[in-house]
Parts: C-alpha cells; structure tokens; sequence
C-alpha cells in the first residue's frame, strides 16, 4: 500500500509543476501587455481652489414687527386708524356673562326647555349646568345667541381678522346625546 500513494504523490507533484510552468508564461505576456498600455499614463492632481473670502451679512429683521407675537394686530390696527369692520364692533365695555369664560369647544347644548312662549336651552359648561335664552352670550369671541331650537343653538361672533378689522361670523352648538 505504500509504494501506491507514492505513486500518487508523485503524479500530484508533477502535474502541479506542470500547470506552474504554464502560468509563468501567461503572467509574463499579461504584464508586457499592461505595461505597454500604461506606459503614457501618469498620475495629475488638479490644484486647489482659490478660497474666497467671507464677508458677513448683519442681521436687520431685529426691528421689524414679529408676526408671531398677538400685539401685531393691535400694531397693525393703530396703524390703520382703528380699522372699523364695516361698523361692526364689541361692547367692550358691557358685563361679562359667566359662559363668555368658556372656550366654544368646551360649552354642551343638553336640552331645551319652553315656558310660556319663550325657549330657553340647557347647556353645560366645566361642572356647571346652565340656562340660555336669545340675546345671551357664550363664548370668549362675544357670541351672542341668535336662535335656540330642539337641536342646535345659533350663535353669531365677532372677531378680528388678519386685518384688525372686527367681522361677524356664524357658528352653533349642536345637542349632545339623544335627548330633549
């Protein structure tokens, strides 16, 4: 058995010599033929840009008016002699009403009542329950209430637009749950 894989180590060798002497020839025209091809190449870095220089821009929006600040309307306002909306205008001056301390959001429409021939509607607002009548005020854009009916509440405001001109806009508070 060992006189075989002499044998077989034998063969292995010479045919690994074999296919080493073939490879020697092909390296060698492969490198002759790489070095013709690069012999007129030659390595070129452009030259660095000219650095310009900086020439700072001061700030200047420092005394503009800032439109996120809520004063730019009564800026705006001054400066349009007061802006009459048409004459559309709050009473400033009148008491406030204890629903004109809610949010429209946060104000209920429950229920309506009828005594005699007036309407009178349940809203809840925070904790509280309370009763409305047309001509009342809800509201912190001093909404007047225009009608009342089984389920809504009309409710005409007044606000200011972009302008500073005071305008009227209609919105209503709808029933909530099922109910009478």
């Amino acid at each position: 058995m060992r006189p075989l894989t002499t044998v077989r180590m034998a063969a292995a060798l010479a045919s690994a010599v074999l296919l080493g002497a073939c490879g020697g020839e092909e390296q060698s025209e492969l490198r002759q033929e790489l070095a013709a091809m690069t012999k007129d190449l030659r390595g070129k870095v452009d030259p660095l840009p000219q650095v310009k220089s900086f020439e700072p821009v001061p700030y200047k929006g420092e005394s503009m008016v800032d439109p996120f600040v809520p004063g730019r309307i009564v800026v705006t306002q001054a400066a349009a002699g007061g802006g009459g909306g048409g004459g559309v205008q709050p009473d400033l001056n009148r008491p406030k009403e204890p629903l004109e301390a809610f949010p429209m959001e946060s104000i209920q429409m429950v229920g309506t009542l009828s005594q005699n021939q007036d309407v009178f509607a349940l809203v809840r607002a925070g904790a509280s329950l309370f009763r409305v009548k047309k001509g009342n005020y809800v509201g912190p854009n001093f909404g007047v209430i225009t009608g009342i009916d089984e389920s809504q509440i009309s409710v005409k405001e007044v606000v200011q637009d972009s302008g500073g001109d005071w305008v009227e806009r209609s919105t209503s508070l709808q029933m909530q749950g099922g109910g009478k």
